[in-house]
């Protein structure tokens, strides 16, 4: 029995940050792995499991459009020592109307997008609650697929799923098993294009306390981030992403 899961993705706009765009945002050609894996995760996630993203299927044509936006200019400060000993502090925060970090910034952005995303999750806990008992390998994947499906099928989700940034919702519905996927509409340019590198996903690999940027995870565990990144290419249409371990850092 598979375990995979098909999700329809629309939305007016899209915002895919490259990280090379140092100070005004220009959107990757199409949605990353790892912001299709947060969309899911919007819709159902557990700490019992780890989605996966198989492949991206893009049904519009690549289309960008430019837009100016108020950002901020400054980064909130990091928490004082005293709050990260569990202290209770007042942190400072951003004035976002203070003219003196208000900043309007052009963005390149995608329009009028929509994919099919094929996804599948890894079991890292066969307790489908936490401090429960172990259930067979079937049982679990079957409870966490018949969730995710049933919330899907509702519309539920822990938090609005965005297309890249806040301000761009994403429309979701689940694809059932046996439906067909929704035509695609690209142009024949764009049946099948390079990329380039693109995000992947973070890598968190193990760190001690001098190391710079890491952090304890809920488990205690120091650990630091890694980009990864992957040569992205459209066949027929879809992207085929290959698994985090094969990806470049």
């Amino acid at each position: 029995m598979s375990y995979g899961i098909k999700l329809h993705l629309s939305g007016d706009f899209a915002c895919f940050t490259r990280p090379e765009m140092k100070v005004e945002r220009v959107s990757y050609d199409i949605i990353t792995p790892s912001a299709a894996r947060g969309i899911i995760e919007a819709i159902y996630w557990k700490p019992q499991i780890r989605w996966i993203i198989d492949r991206i299927h893009v049904l519009k044509p690549i289309r960008f459009t430019n837009i100016r936006r108020n950002e901020v200019g400054a980064k909130a400060s990091a928490p004082t020592a005293a709050a990260m000993n569990g202290d209770i502090v007042v942190l400072p925060g951003i004035i976002a109307d203070d003219p003196k970090t208000r900043q309007q910034r052009a963005s390149t952005l995608l329009r009028d997008i929509a994919y099919v995303i094929e996804a599948h999750f890894d079991i890292l806990d066969y307790r489908f609650e936490r401090g429960g008992p172990e259930l067979p390998a079937n049982d679990c994947a079957g409870k966490h697929l018949d969730v995710f499906k049933r919330r899907a099928r509702g519309g539920q989700c822990f938090h609005q799923p965005c297309l890249g940034n806040r301000e761009f919702p994403a429309r979701f519905s689940l694809i059932e098993d046996g439906d067909p996927l929704p035509a695609c509409e690209l142009p024949p340019e764009q049946l099948n294009k390079e990329l380039g590198w693109m995000l992947h996903d973070l890598s968190y690999l193990p760190a001690d306390k001098k190391a710079k940027d890491s952090f304890l995870t809920g488990r205690g565990k120091r650990v630091r981030t890694e980009p990864r990144f992957f040569h992205a290419q459209l066949e027929n249409g879809i992207v085929t992403v290959p698994p985090l371990q094969s990806a470049t850092a």
